[in-house]
């Protein structure tokens, strides 16, 4: 096994595209759909992760929850901070696993939390 690629379920493609791409800043990789009215099915990346996102009934259900290590946490908070996203003003918190941690929820109620561990007291 060499990696794992999480599901996110989605409702509005508008705004999956305005949370993931324009605030988180992933890229579009590639998007499938059986036919002009059939449900999205798409794949986007920032960096080495990727994540599908799926309208499809079934694929997996709103509400996951992933963990995604990254490194320089503190600036990427201020990315963040910047894009003035309407919807989300994450702040860094003190795990008490000894880790920095950025945690958002995109519009249909996923939750990513991007984490550094902080070095050994």
């Amino acid at each position: 096994m060499s990696k794992i690629i999480p599901l996110f379920r989605v409702f509005d493609e508008t705004k999956a595209r305005e949370f993931y791409m324009q605030y988180l800043g992933f890229t579009l990789d590639w998007e499938h759909r059986f036919d002009d009215s059939a449900p999205l099915y798409m794949q986007i990346s920032k960096g080495s992760l990727l994540i599908h996102l799926t309208e499809h009934y079934g694929d997996c259900s709103p509400g996951a929850a992933i963990r995604v290590e990254i490194a320089g946490i503190e600036a990427f908070h201020e990315q963040l901070s910047g894009q003035n996203y309407p919807y989300q003003r994450p702040g860094i918190e003190i795990a008490p696993w000894n880790s920095k941690e950025v945690c958002v929820t995109d519009p249909f109620g996923n939750r990513i939390t991007f984490y550094e561990e902080m070095e050994p007291e």
